[in-house]
């Protein structure tokens, strides 16, 4: 049940509902950001920028933004993105590691464990420590760092926006929480 109520997208006029009209079909998330025009725009601009205009690997950008989703104990953004993480390439089976939560499961490459552990040390620590900074530095760019650092805190605002708010799930979603281990 949400606990701050979903604007109604029928009233909104302008620009505002210019914007939300490119974002149909409305995401729940999207109908609680439109309360705020201003923080809907930002969001999105900075969502899309990170999900279409980086540097960055898919599939490891995927594996970062799922592990913190789970991290947070994020069940709306776990399922968003498991699917878009199919969508990137990622493997059932290591969808199915971190939903045991086994980041260092042998399905898993040395970069994609590298990356995990940076997204865990950021997650639980704020700054990464100098060995998981080192570890994804030895094979990603400087830009891609900054990429996987900003989606990483991008998800993490992202994860407590949606639990602060009480968004709820899309279709789909009341099935696959059986299953998801959160």
């Amino acid at each position: 049940m949400p606990r701050v109520p979903y604007f109604d997208v029928e009233k909104a006029g302008g620009k505002h509902a210019e914007f939300l009209d490119k974002l149909r079909p409305h995401l729940n998330i999207y109908r609680m950001l439109a309360n705020s025009e201003a923080g809907l725009k930002g969001f999105v601009r900075m969502g899309n920028a990170l999900l279409y205009r980086c540097e960055l690997d898919p599939v490891l950008r995927e594996l970062a933004i799922v592990r913190v989703g789970r991290l947070s104990r994020a069940a709306y953004e776990v399922f968003q993105h498991e699917r878009i993480g199919r969508e990137a390439g990622v493997s059932e089976e290591k969808i199915a590691a971190l939903r045991e939560a086994t980041i260092e499961a042998a399905v898993f490459s040395d970069h994609e464990k590298a990356v995990l552990r940076f997204t865990d040390d950021v997650v639980r620590n704020v700054k990464a420590s100098d060995k998981t900074l080192k570890a994804v530095q030895a094979f990603l760019s400087p830009g891609a760092v900054v990429e996987l650092t900003l989606t990483v805190g991008y998800y993490m605002m992202v994860c407590r926006f949606l639990e602060t708010t009480g968004v709820e799930g899309e279709e789909g979603q009341a099935e696959w929480l059986k299953t998801a281990k959160l």
